[in-house]
């Protein structure tokens, strides 16, 4: 019972810090802070040229431009490949780790930025789900 009020409560601070209104697209930017491209609301990655990348959809699967599944997200914030091989993890904190739990690197989750593991800035996600943003800077789901 403590595990659930426990992620309840971790899910309700997450959609109060990460709940954007259904009319705006969530903005990502790359390490010099220059437009690289948007989410929007539903689900769908383009890059600054308006070209489509790909698609985050609501039941957690991860598609390419021609929607095909290369990827899926769980509720545990888990991130697998398209042959279901868990592929890393965001904590709570916003730490990425691969799937042997070796430090990726960190999203802060106030400010967007993400860096890798040296502290190198990889980019900046602003009002974007934190497993999104590990699945687009981490896991190269996109590029």
């Amino acid at each position: 019972m403590k595990t659930l009020v426990r992620n309840i409560i971790l899910l309700a601070a997450m959609v109060a810090t990460f709940g954007t209104s259904t009319a705006v697209a969530q903005t990502l930017r790359d390490a010099s802070y220059n437009y690289a491209g948007k989410i929007a609301p539903n689900g769908t990655v383009r890059n600054s040229e308006y070209a489509t990348l790909g698609y985050f959809n609501n039941d957690g699967t991860i598609a390419n431009a021609k929607g095909k599944t290369v990827g899926r997200i769980d509720g545990k914030m888990q991130i697998f490949n398209k042959d279901g091989e868990r592929l890393g993890y965001v904590n709570a904190d916003g730490s990425v780790l691969d799937g042997e739990s070796k430090p990726l690197g960190k999203i802060e989750i106030k400010t967007g930025k993400v860096t890798d593991e040296g502290g190198k800035v990889l980019g900046y996600a602003n009002g974007i789900a934190i497993q999104r943003v590990a699945a687009y800077f981490f896991f190269d789901f996109f590029n």
